[in-house]
């Protein structure tokens, strides 16, 4: 298994023992996802160390009204290592609105023609901006990765565009019907599952931080809501992250 999604620098246990307690669960590979210029230095880090881990670099929304907003220029090199496999998460939200709406949408659209031109997929941040992440994405024409995906309004287009869509651990949660249900509708050549440690622990690890290892537990929910045989999903969804995200 893989987890696509992970912030394993933000994290209180050591990398170390994630990544073991994680190989103890049979995912072998974790993408870990940088939300900032010291963030990235972190997971470039970590990818560096450790066989398993790649990096995924970018700054978030949340950060796109701060001085972090103005350094996306200092991302060219960091993801010029072998190590980085993606541009983000990038992206709106509109949500927690951390920022303002026109800082975020210039971020992100700096970020993507940053990904164009080195040719790396882009993994998407989106909450309650559901028309303009898809306004700004359909000028952009290389590989994309909706992560943690709650955006049911969503589905049509980024199923009828070709995007990777990856689910994290609320879609185990009792209320998750609808994201359950769009997982249902998720082409199986590109369903996507992640952690997004150490948030979002599934519902039977709700209350504790989540880590890499839990990714097994939304693999299962995810075959139970397609009716898919929950073995041959995990290999789906392995084949699926490496072609997302290039890996060996």
């Amino acid at each position: 298994m893989i987890d696509t999604h992970a912030h394993l620098d933000a994290c209180a246990d050591r990398p170390s023992a994630l990544i073991r307690r994680a190989r103890a669960a049979g995912v072998d590979r974790i993408v870990t996802v940088g939300t900032g210029i010291e963030s990235c230095r972190a997971a470039l880090e970590l990818a560096q160390l450790h066989e398993e881990v790649f990096a995924a670099l970018g700054i978030d929304p949340h950060q796109a009204g701060d001085p972090e907003g103005g350094r996306v220029k200092e991302l060219r090199e960091l993801l010029e290592h072998d190590r980085a496999v993606a541009v983000g998460e990038t992206g709106l939200d509109y949500f927690r609105e951390l920022a303002p709406r026109d800082r975020q949408r210039r971020v992100f659209e700096a970020q993507l023609e940053l990904a164009a031109e080195l040719g790396k997929p882009v993994v998407i941040h989106t909450r309650d901006a559901d028309a303009d992440t898809a306004d700004v994405l359909a000028g952009f024409d290389g590989t994309v990765v909706m992560h943690c995906f709650s955006s049911p309004g969503l589905l049509k287009t980024v199923v009828d565009r070709g995007y990777f869509v990856s689910f994290a651990g609320n879609v185990t949660y009792p209320k998750a019907g609808d994201l359950r249900a769009a997982a249902a509708q998720v082409p199986a050549e590109r369903i996507l599952a992640e952690t997004d440690s150490p948030y979002l622990a599934p519902q039977s690890r709700r209350g504790r931080p989540n880590e890499p290892a839990n990714v097994a537990l939304t693999i299962a929910e995810l075959a139970k809501a397609r009716g898919d045989d929950v073995d041959e999903l995990a290999v789906r969804i392995d084949a699926n992250a490496t072609v997302a995200f290039s890996l060996p």
